[in-house]
């Protein structure tokens, strides 16, 4: 693989730890400005927004710049909101440069799924985009518990220097290692796409609207459950509080396996992979409703979740790109927002099981008939593609005259 792919997943390193280092920094938050947890959470709940904006957003303003030049523009946003977070005075400021770090977060993920692709052969191009995924899956397992226990126990401001640090050091690296027009369109196809109006153009296409939509509720599935995983995890599990740290360690471990092994076989079978990734998901979350009251069924149970769950990002990725070839970019990113909307969803549909009565497990029946319904929409795209591949003319034969010539 090329060492191209290195830059790519030390950035992602960098987005996935401040996207999820917060949640364990609030506190330091609520005491260092005198807020509430709720308004704390915002700087959660704010991130997420602003990569659903912020994708597309960042994909359209820079629909005529280099895809290289590009990606270096979103590491120097990136690192420029960490900073601002290290050193803000106010909550408010603090909340701005969560918000101007989102912003290069989908297109980021969405134009450098582009580049990943392009630097490998048509035949390895989920493995190279699970290859830049990685540093989002390590982030989980390194990143967030290394961040948090800095922020803990020494100062949470020190946790964002050192991630605009890294994104100081990914910015150095795609600079250095990412070649020059690398997954640039070519020349004739910007000259007669029409800009933004050809990346919109991606959008009619049922077939990117399916893998969406399979993204919103597939991954978002994941989310249902690990949204509410301390409370799972000490009401009914019965493990301290201490002991949740770990166990979110556990499911990064999955993250990073379901991952590696997603891009590996997408690259194979693509929709056989989704069809078992989405199957084992679904019946994984059911039974957590089941495993997550004991304390060796859940910590089971955990690791796969994350590796069925991550197992599907590669490949609907993939897919994405297939079917939006001539204008990749603008829908790459928007399905990175995608993640998100799903992470929102379900979070929000987990709570109003709980607010219902539910108890602590039920969320994960929220989560197992989300994954279920990705299943449901990857069988459809599968059909709806057979139909139009079997109903396309056959091409006509040649004439005698054209034989001729």
């Amino acid at each position: 693989m090329p060492i191209a792919l290195l830059a790519l997943a030390i950035g992602a390193f960098g987005i996935g730890t401040t996207e999820f280092v917060v949640t364990g920094l609030l506190p330091e938050f609520e005491a260092e400005y005198g807020v509430s947890t709720p308004v704390a959470g915002f700087t959660a709940s704010g991130y997420a927004l602003g990569v659903v904006v912020g994708a597309p957003l960042m994909a359209i303003l820079g629909g005529r710049t280099a895809r290289k030049r590009l990606l270096m523009l979103m590491m120097v946003l990136f690192t420029v909101g960490n900073a601002l977070s290290a050193v803000a005075p106010e909550f408010w400021v603090l909340l701005a440069g969560r918000v101007v770090s989102s912003l290069a977060h989908g297109a980021f993920f969405g134009v450098g799924s582009v580049v990943a692709a392009q630097l490998v052969g048509p035949t390895r191009r989920a493995s190279a985009i699970a290859l830049m995924f990685t540093g989002l899956t390590v982030a989980n397992v390194v990143g967030v518990p290394a961040g948090t226990l800095l922020g803990q126990q020494v100062d949470w401001r020190l946790t964002f220097a050192v991630v605009a640090g890294i994104g100081v050091l990914a910015l150095a690296g795609i600079a250095a290692l990412v070649p020059a027009g690398a997954g640039d369109a070519p020349a004739a196809g910007r000259a007669t796409g029409g800009g933004v109006r050809r990346e919109l153009a991606a959008f009619r296409e049922p077939q990117v609207l399916l893998a969406m939509a399979m993204t919103v509720l597939g991954f978002g599935g994941v989310f249902a459950a690990i949204t509410y995983i301390a409370p799972m995890m000490t009401d009914a599990a019965g493990y301290a509080e201490s002991s949740v740290t770990w166990l979110l360690a556990l499911f990064g471990v999955g993250l990073v396996v379901g991952n590696l092994v997603g891009g590996r076989y997408a690259d194979r079978a693509l929709m056989p992979m989704l069809y078992v990734s989405l199957t084992a998901l679904a019946v994984a979350l059911a039974l957590f409703t089941l495993t997550a009251g004991d304390k060796v069924g859940a910590a089971v149970t955990l690791p796969l979740i994350g590796a069925f769950g991550f197992a599907t990002v590669p490949p609907l990725q993939k897919r994405i790109l297939d079917n939006a070839a001539d204008a990749p970019t603008l829908a790459s990113a928007v399905n990175i927002g995608a993640f998100n909307l799903g992470n929102a969803l379900a979070a929000w549909l987990g709570g109003l099981v709980l607010s219902a009565g539910g108890g602590p497990t039920t969320p994960n029946l929220v989560g197992a008939a989300m994954a279920a319904g990705a299943l449901v929409l990857a069988v459809l795209g599968a059909t709806l593609e057979r139909r139009r591949r079997l109903g396309r003319p056959a091409a006509p034969e040649p004439t005698r005259a054209t034989a001729r010539t």
